[in-house]
């Protein structure tokens, strides 16, 4: 792929279903994912006329903190389709975007903005019912799948456990270049939103915890040692990691229980959205046969594909680890509309992999997969439905064409 090149976003189909009437889609989402490319893409395919402002305008703000619907209407005129870039720096946006859609007949309106926590606060009770959400993530395999080739897949696949899938970082050329944006990108924008909430100072303790967090994939995490190493308590410590989750660095996961007693469900495990992100915390880039952390690089960057694939395909599953007193764990379970799902990641399986005894026994019509190199295309990008396992027919399975069977 060129750089500059444009790869198609799977929200963009999304966005144009929702865009309506009197309504107001919200565009979230971290910040250089490319949510301007988006609504850019938007106007040209969807809407030509639209009016195209940006809350960092003065003058557009003016227009749009002013609750006044006579000034609402002079500012979009005859115009039927609104779009308003990085929204959140506009002051009761919520309320001004309402007055909005009830008194210009047949307005559409596009708003995004990087601060979730802000926008949601602005937008969410003045806009109940007339608002509908789409999330913005790092770019997924799903939308890099039909522009490369498979043997492109295969050799990006070191790359993107390394660099990660930032629009640019997918686009530059060379691995200076992406570690160069990438620490651009933790130094400029990653704390940016979380900065800019009040209160919010401490940007070393901040890198900390979330260097900490790199280190523990696929690990439960114990707040109260968290508080311990980075030197605040535990209620601090839980409020940034629920900002960090609200900014879309990271996000967390509980573990799954349905009342057997040996099941541990009160920890929980955090991971990042970007693998890139995550190496560029802990500045490390080194090639995967030179470090000890190849299986968390795995477990991350496939938990968080499978994440951006269920988000797009609208596949609301609700998902967790598993783990036991007696150390028998499960990477990832989803219970979607009630059927339970497991899967197991394994960046080099050098043994026949079995299913968990407990899991066997508790969730005998669950679903059982390895997720491995040979097999993720599938898992990240179409659900990976023909290598899942029906775990009541047997305990053991076998390596056969990178998918594994019971025999």
């Amino acid at each position: 792929m060129a750089e500059g090149a444009y790869i198609p976003q799977a929200q963009l189909g999304r966005l144009a279903s929702v865009v309506a009437p009197g309504k107001v889609a919200v565009l979230y989402g971290p910040r250089r994912v490319g949510k301007t490319t988006l609504i850019r893409r938007y106007v040209r395919v969807y809407a030509p006329d639209a009016m195209v402002v940006t809350g960092e305008d003065i003058a557009v703000r003016e227009y749009l903190e002013s609750q006044s619907v006579a000034k609402l209407r002079e500012f979009v005129g005859d115009r039927r389709t609104l779009v308003v870039d990085e929204a959140q720096h506009v002051r009761q946006i919520g309320l001004n975007l309402k007055l909005l859609v009830d008194h210009v007949d047949g307005l559409r309106i596009v708003a995004t903005g990087s601060s979730s926590f802000d926008l949601a606060a602005q937008t969410g009770e003045p806009l109940t019912g007339r608002k509908t959400t789409l999330l913005l993530l790092p770019l997924a395999q799903l939308e890099l799948a039909p522009v490369e080739s498979a043997h492109e897949t295969r050799t990006n696949l070191q790359a993107r456990l390394l660099y990660g899938t930032y629009p640019e970082v997918v686009l530059l050329a060379s691995n200076e270049r992406r570690e160069e944006y990438l620490r651009e990108l933790i130094s400029s924008y990653l704390f940016k939103d979380v900065l800019q909430l009040e209160g919010i100072r401490h940007t070393a303790k901040l890198t900390l915890l979330l260097q900490l967090l790199a280190l523990q994939i696929g690990k439960d995490v114990s707040i109260s040692e968290l508080a311990s190493s980075v030197g605040m308590n535990k209620n601090t410590v839980d409020r940034y990691l629920d900002l960090l989750e609200k900014a879309y660095v990271i996000y967390s996961r509980y573990g799954f229980s349905r009342n057997l007693r040996k099941e541990i469900t009160k920890n929980r495990r955090y991971y990042f959205y970007d693998n890139g992100v995550r190496n560029g915390l802990i500045s490390n880039f080194n090639p995967l046969t030179l470090r000890d952390d190849a299986r968390a690089l795995w477990e991350n960057y496939v938990l968080a594909e499978r994440t951006k694939y269920n988000l797009y395909t609208g596949r609301y599953a609700t998902s967790y680890f598993w783990r036991t007193y007696d150390r028998q764990e499960i990477d990832l379970v989803e219970d979607y509309a009630g059927q339970l799902t497991a899967a197991e990641m394994k960046w080099s399986p050098r043994r026949v992999p079995r299913v968990p005894g407990g899991w066997r026994s508790a969730y005998p019509e669950s679903t059982f997969q390895v997720v491995h190199p040979g097999n993720y295309i599938g898992f990240v990008t179409n659900g990976g439905e023909d290598g899942q396992l029906r775990i009541a027919t047997s305990s053991s399975f076998k390596f056969v064409d990178s998918t594994f069977h019971f025999r």
